[in-house]
């Protein structure tokens, strides 16, 4: 079904994921109780400081014996809820493959603006890019998100990285991983007491209205259990950025067996696709 022809009711069922996954506290709990253990046992560099809004703030994790790469991921929460400190669980996975990993956190929905939380992302990818490495962050940089992080990781790829005094992407790959690429939909979503979309904002904050400024590869993933929207949302992305397929998949990565809330605990799988394909990127950024 196109956006076009979707009703309100449609997309309260498309998009509302709590109300889908009748369990999500429990997930929730997951989240928040693997991120105080990571915590715990990796004492990262905690508030960061990467620019002057309020939330404008990473924690750094970094290997002990000094990294290979950095991967920099930014959470979901429908840019509304949430904080980097429900997601320090996907940390301790790839600190143990040498990498550094900075989860950032950025304002939220109805204080700013989406456009406002896509800028405070490129000023944390440029931050980390330039600053990381005397963090013990190094390059190459790969960007992921989960749900709004995914959005927020494609509106990343679609950036002028020029403009922001790179001459080169700053990032070497992306996972967006259940991500909402075409947020004209949200118009008639219940949430959007909060952000504030009209069509014509929706469609600038849509990502699949842009072509990608960068030549790096991008995963595009979600579970297989996730709502009919979210699996079309991660289709229309595949669809409309060709020349960013990597060319092991056929379609977007689906994950067996997860909905939207267990999805992203892969990144604590070692054997995980979504885990191999997000390692893969780093050995194409070194090849």
């Amino acid at each position: 079904m196109s956006a076009g022809a979707l009703t309100r009711d449609d997309v309260e069922r498309g998009y509302n994921n709590r109300a889908a996954v009748a369990d999500h506290p429990y997930w929730l709990d997951q989240f928040a109780q693997r991120s105080r253990d990571a915590v715990a046992a990796l004492s990262p560099l905690r508030d960061v400081r990467y620019g002057s809004g309020p939330k404008e703030t990473l924690d750094l994790f970094v290997p002990a014996e000094g990294a290979r790469g950095t991967l920099l991921f930014i959470h979901g929460g429908y840019w509304r809820a949430l904080d980097k400190a429900d997601h320090s669980f996907v940390a301790p996975l790839f600190v143990d493959a040498g990498l550094a990993v900075a989860v950032i956190n950025y304002d939220l929905c109805p204080d700013v603006t989406i456009a406002t939380i896509v800028e405070q992302c490129r000023r944390a990818v440029g931050w980390t890019a330039r600053e990381g490495p005397r963090h013990g962050a190094p390059a190459p940089l790969v960007i992921a998100g989960h749900s709004a992080g995914g959005h927020l990781v494609a509106m990343l790829m679609s950036t002028d990285w020029r403009e922001r005094s790179f001459d080169v992407a700053p990032f070497a790959g992306g996972v967006t991983l259940s991500g909402v690429h075409d947020l004209e939909p949200l118009v008639l979503f219940s949430y959007n007491v909060d952000l504030r979309l009209d069509e014509p904002t929706a469609r600038t904050m849509s990502p699949i209205h842009y072509a990608p400024r960068v030549g790096v590869p991008l995963v595009i993933a979600v579970g297989a259990d996730e709502t009919s929207e979210f699996r079309r949302q991660a289709q229309l992305l595949w669809d409309a950025w060709p020349e960013h397929r990597r060319p092991q998949q056929a379609g977007p990565l689906t994950m067996p067996k997860r909905h939207h809330f267990n999805v992203v605990l892969d990144y604590g799988d070692p054997s995980s696709e979504l885990t191999r394909a997000t390692l893969e990127l780093f050995d194409d950024a070194r090849a």
